[in-house]
Formats: structure tokens, sequence, C-alpha cells
């Protein structure tokens, strides 16, 4: 039997579900993959971090962080910075679940540099670094002969990359167009509801869909981010959400919607990705869809993603009102494929 340390950095809401998640699932690693698979290292921004060579007790961990706040006082706390638990780890692999920062992917990229110099492989749910430096980035990683793998940065757990990479194998994608922010989604649905957008976003908070600052979800910044990860992903670009022709929501008025609602249509913030003039294309933007088409049908807190091929033409993915699970799959597949390659 094998044992696969993982080094954790960040454990927000996606890092605590991945702990649950791989505690349900340690028999059938040990059935199905003969690993045993432990976490040796969880770094916080903020509430501390712990260290177990022989593996962290995650539940207990999840269970004191829920209590007190913060790992100060926990029997494994060390006092490092995550860059220097990085440096000084004895995993085999990097969980990088930290927070996204739109404006330059960092210190997410840093991490996975670090990473890369041990040798250690990389898992990620951080779009940050594949909308910033996917190429380098990739490339490296071959260069240093470690996995590389980033499912989670769209659409949770859906396998878009996986779809593309390993089903559709010998395509190439000439364009893609979806609906990849639910927060924006919900807020448009909630304005069909005959509310303003002030009163939407409030509803959205509410529920939890919205942060206290919505701007990087409304300004299209989120959507960006994303649409830029597609591109460099799947269309071999070299983008940043800097790149991105984006319009978010702010400036849809309450009245247009309910409008094109009359007229048997509505109003959805688009991703696309495309080639013009040979040069590849980005843009995040509100657009009046046609009630026939299957973006009319994305409500609340779904996503959809349609990728055009050249020999398989356009095929659809949809995914139904995620949870934190569905996110945490992502990573957890992430995981599979990793120790199926090494």
């Amino acid at each position: 039997m094998k044992t696969l340390k993982l080094c954790m950095i960040g454990f927000g809401n996606v890092g605590g579900e991945f702990c649950r998640l791989l505690e349900e699932k340690k028999a059938a690693l040990l059935e199905n993959n003969n690993c045993r698979v432990i976490i040796t290292e969880i770094a916080t921004k903020s509430r501390g971090i712990l260290r177990n060579v022989n593996g962290i007790d995650t539940d207990g961990a999840l269970d004191w962080i829920e209590k007190k706040g913060s790992f100060k006082g926990h029997e494994d706390y060390i006092n490092l910075n995550s860059e220097e638990v990085i440096k000084s780890t004895t995993a085999d692999a990097l969980l990088e679940l930290s927070t996204l920062s739109v404006m330059d992917g960092q210190p997410a990229i840093k991490h996975i540099e670090t990473a890369f110099d041990r040798n250690m492989h990389v898992i990620t749910a951080n779009k940050g670094p594949i909308a910033w430096r996917f190429k380098k980035l990739d490339t490296r990683a071959k260069e240093e002969n470690v996995v590389f793998l980033y499912e989670t940065v769209v659409m949770d757990g859906t396998p878009i990359f996986n779809l593309v990479r390993n089903t559709l194998q010998g395509c190439r994608v000439l364009s893609f167009r979806g609906i990849l922010n639910t927060t924006t989604n919900y807020i448009l649905c909630e304005m069909e509801k005959g509310n303003s957008f002030e009163e939407a976003v409030k509803e959205a908070q509410r529920r939890g869909f919205a942060e206290a600052d919505p701007s990087l979800d409304v300004d299209g910044w989120d959507a960006a981010a994303k649409t830029a990860a597609l591109m460099n992903v799947l269309m071999d670009a070299e983008v940043t959400p800097l790149d991105i022709k984006r319009e978010g929501i702010s400036g849809v008025i309450a009245a247009d919607v309910l409008r094109v609602k009359q007229e048997g249509s509505c109003i959805k913030l688009i991703c696309e990705g495309f080639f013009e003039n040979g040069i590849s294309v980005g843009r995040v933007y509100p657009k009046e869809i046609d009630e026939s088409s299957i973006y009319s049908k994305i409500d609340a807190t779904s996503s959809v993603l349609s990728v055009t091929t050249d020999l398989m033409g356009e095929i659809s993915i949809v995914e139904h009102d995620p949870e934190i699970r569905q996110t945490a799959y992502g990573v957890y597949s992430d995981l599979l494929a990793l120790l199926g390659r090494i």
C-alpha cells in the first residue's frame, strides 16, 4: 500500500468539504487505488497552520476551527506562513485552495511555483493561476515531470477540461459560450420577478449567493477570469482577465428585464471565447436570449457551457444548482486522476 501526502493551502468551504469527502472515500481509495491519502498540512491566511507528518485528524481540525475560529492552541499548530510551509513540507502534492485574487492570481501562482520547485504535483481550485499564467505553469509542470490539475476552476466539479482533454481527443476547440457566474444569473432571475437590481443583490446576499461586496460578480470580473481560464486551456491562448472585453450587469435596468421577459426572452450574462482573424477574443456581456435557446432555461444558480469544435460541432453541458459538495468533488476527481498517473 502506498501513501500520498497532501499539503493543503486554504481551508474555507471547499477545503473543509474536501476533507469530509476524503474521509468518506478512505476505504474506496484503499480498495480501488491501494492508496492511503493523508493531509500533512492545513495552511490558512489568518486562522493559523497545522502540520502532522503522520496525517492531520481532519474531522478534529474542522471541529476545532468551528468552535474556536483559529488553530492557535491546537497540538499540531506551527508558526509559519504558507510559503514557508510549502518550502518545508514532505508532502507529495499541493492542494491550492486559497481565495481568488482576480487582478493578479497571487499568491496562488507563487504557491504553485514553489511546489514545482520542490518537485510536487499540484491540484488547484483557484482560477487565478489558470487565468493569469496557465501556459507557463503547465510548461513548468511538464519540465519537472509533475502533474498539474485544475478541473474545479470553472463550473465546480463539472468535467469541462476532462471532457475536452480525454473525451474529445483530436478535436480543436473553435469557440465556446456559456453562463458561468451563478451570482449574476440569480440576480437577473430575481429581477425577472419585478425586483430592482439593488433588491435582487440584497436577496442574493441574504441567500449566501453574493458577497458583502458583490462587485467581483456584478462587474463581470469573476466571469472574465473564468473566460480567460477557458481560453488559455481550451484555445491555447495567453490572455488574462484584463484582456477580456468585460461588461457586468450593474447597468442592467429592471424595466428592461421585465420588458424582455414579456417579449418571451430573458437577459443573461454571457461568457464567450472565439477566434477573430486568427486572434483569440474573449467577451463577457449581458445579452438578450430567445426563449428557444438552452440558455433561457438556465435558472438561478445553474450554469451552462457550449463548446464548438471542428470535428464534433457544438456540445453543451449543464450544471444544475451546485452546492459546495460539487466543488469539493472536482478536487477529489483531480486527486483520482493524479493517483492514476503516478
